[in-house]
This record gives C-alpha cells, sequence and structure tokens, in this order.
C-alpha cells in the first residue's frame, strides 16, 4: 500500500483471493490485521520478507477475517485480539473455509484475546486508534492510525455501499450510527480507507460517493 515514515502498510490478498489483509510493519516487525487464508502462507510470507509477527487484530469475527489467526498466533505465540462481543462468532460460518478448502477453526483453538477499546502502541512509534463499529457484527471494530492517516474500516463500510446486517448479530440502525461516527470524526480526506473487500479508498472519495457516509 504505502511507505509513510518508518512504517510499511502493505495489502495483503492471501489464495483463495477474498478478503484483503493487511501487514503493517516497522523494520523487522509487523502486526496482521484480518488474516484470511491458510496460515502456512502467511508463514511464508513473513519468512521471505523477513519479518516477524507481534500480533494479530480482527476487524470483526466473520471466518474470512480470521481464518489464519488461531494458527499464526499459536506457531509464533503471540496474541490475537477480537472485540468480545464476537467471541461467539468464532467457529460460525466453517462451512465458509470448508467451501474454500481452508481449516476449520474453533474458540478453543487459541482462544482470542479481549481487544480494549483505547489508543495503542503496537509497535514502538506506531499508535494506533481502536473505534468501535457495531453492525455488521456486535463486535466490529475499525483502527485508525492517526499520523499516517490510515484507517482500516473492514466490513462496516465499502467503496459505495455498506456491509451486511442480515447475518447473525448485524444490526442496521448500530450499523448507520457507526458509519455516522466515523464521519463524525472528521478525518483528513486524504486518510487511506482499507475496506475489508475490494479497493481501498479515501476520506474524502468516499464523502463524494458513497451514499452511506454521512452524519
Amino acid at each position: 500500500m504505502q511507505n509513510l515514515k518508518n512504517s510499511k502498510f502493505e495489502l495483503i490478498q492471501m489464495k483463495p483471493q477474498n478478503t484483503q489483509s493487511a501487514v503493517v510493519s516497522i523494520g523487522d516487525e509487523c502486526v496482521i490485521f484480518d488474516p484470511w487464508g491458510n496460515a502456512t502462507n502467511w508463514e511464508k510470507l513473513l519468512s521471505e520478507r523477513g519479518l516477524t509477527p507481534r500480533a494479530i487484530y480482527a476487524t470483526h469475527g466473520h471466518p474470512d477475517h480470521i481464518a489464519a489467526a488461531p494458527a499464526i498466533a499459536k506457531t509464533y505465540n503471540i496474541p490475537w485480539y477480537l472485540h468480545n462481543g464476537d467471541f461467539r462468532l468464532v467457529g460460525w460460518g466453517n462451512d465458509l473455509l470448508e467451501y474454500f478448502g481452508l481449516p476449520k477453526i474453533s474458540i478453543d483453538d487459541v482462544r482470542p484475546t479481549e481487544l480494549e477499546i483505547k489508543q495503542t502502541q503496537v509497535l514502538p512509534g506506531l499508535v494506533m486508534d481502536i473505534i468501535e463499529t457495531p453492525g455488521h457484527t456486535p463486535g466490529g471494530v475499525a483502527y485508525h492510525f492517526p499520523a499516517e492517516h490510515v484507517l482500516l474500516i473492514g466490513d462496516t463500510l465499502f467503496q459505495d455501499s455498506v456491509g451486511r446486517y442480515d447475518l447473525p448479530g448485524g444490526d442496521v440502525k448500530m450499523l448507520i450510527q457507526s458509519i455516522a461516527n466515523i464521519y463524525n470524526l472528521n478525518l483528513p480526506e486524504d486518510t487511506a480507507v482499507v475496506h475489508g473487500h475490494g479497493m481501498d479508498t479515501c476520506i474524502g472519495w468516499l464523502k463524494i460517493n458513497n451514499p452511506y457516509f454521512h452524519n
């Protein structure tokens, strides 16, 4: 995606192509967001890049955003973070993973660590704000990097539409309110917005082109 200051943001389309995952790194350390795909492919990618993961963060608990999280966490002995509102979704939707030929997962494989809603330093010098965005799921969150002007928004909002709210725990009123809350943050218009699926955009683009992005 881009290099900003000492940090590098890279969007990963892990096979079988479906979800936009992300690796954010400084030097040889990184954190992983929404790891879709097979953990062995992630291990190969990290090895090729000479990266050591320090944590995994999920925007929500749907299987296409956490498929590889338990196995990666186990291999590297690192935490994987998920809002506790979505703990009950871990393992839900394993039929999707089976359809794509991926291993099923369980809450008991490697239990997620409860995500705290706060500003945190995910790597030395790299600060991230965690923003609650329920609606697509009860425990949906977005991750904002204020100094880098990057927002990882998951499936709350897409280029010209919104995330589904007809799946377990979905709530259209909460989703619309979450989008309004993001809008009202008044983030800089050049803030890159990474969506869970599809091309990334920016705040200014969404204001003009996405009919749901308003207060």
